[in-house]
């Protein structure tokens, strides 16, 4: 039983992944370098963004709803707000004593009426 000794050791398949393993940092260096992928972006003129006032509604202490500043019953809002279209930008400002219940009013009557841009406007807590 005579065992030949290795005399030497094949290192083609070690050098081939070393070079995938190169290839893949090099082509990926850019990208980390920069944090970005370079894109040549079209250009285009300057055109005029028509600004939209958003929609406010506000829910006081008392019960009251406020439409643009304007005191209202829960129907009167119903029937404003069936008069708009379904994009139009609401701001819901609660204070935050209300009735829960008031809230969960204007959200169900907002989502009855198929509103897709609602917001909550909040204030930032003190550090």
């Amino acid at each position: 039983m005579d065992e030949k000794a290795f005399e030497s050791i094949n290192v083609v398949p070690f050098i081939d992944v070393m070079l995938v393993l190169l290839t893949m940092v090099l082509t990926t260096a850019s990208f980390v370098a920069t944090g970005r992928i370079p894109v040549a972006l079209p250009q285009a003129g300057h055109a005029q963004v028509e600004k939209k006032k958003d929609k406010t509604i506000d829910l006081t202490t008392d019960g009251g709803v406020r439409f643009d500043g304007e005191s209202m019953s829960k129907e009167e809002l119903e029937r404003r707000l069936a008069g708009l279209p379904s994009d139009t930008q609401l701001l819901v400002r609660a204070d935050r004593a209300i009735v829960f219940q008031a809230f969960v009013d204007v959200a169900e009557l907002l989502k009855r009426l198929k509103f897709t841009r609602v917001a909550l406007q909040t204030r930032a807590a003190a550090r």
